[in-house]
């Protein structure tokens, strides 16, 4: 089952399969990026958490993403999907996605 949602969603209505969600939030932490090996070559990540008024959700960020963002910053994520990794939700921006921050 997909899910399409273009309004702003509150981070505790978002469950594991949802694609193309836009999510606003706080920035709470943003963890050392790590090199991986991925289909398209070794790319850098990075995890970090962003929370509202309604809860937590972890969010990847790939490469430039990374330093776009620190820890107390407010951001929207748009075009996003969810997957679960390691028993929590966990945001993905795809190529078509995007991330901004709102200060």
């Amino acid at each position: 089952m997909t899910y399409d949602y273009s309004d702003i969603m509150k981070i505790g209505e978002i469950k594991r399969g949802m694609s193309n969600i836009t999510v606003e939030g706080k920035v709470v932490d943003v963890s050392e990026s790590r090199q991986v090996q991925t289909r398209y070559g070794k790319k850098n990540v990075a995890d970090a958490t962003i929370e509202d008024d309604t809860g937590q959700i972890g969010l990847s960020l790939w490469e430039n993403q990374i330093n776009a963002v620190t820890a107390g910053n407010s951001i929207s994520v748009s075009g996003a999907y969810v997957t679960e990794f390691r028993d929590k939700l966990q945001l993905n921006i795809p190529k078509s996605g995007k991330l901004e921050v709102l200060g």
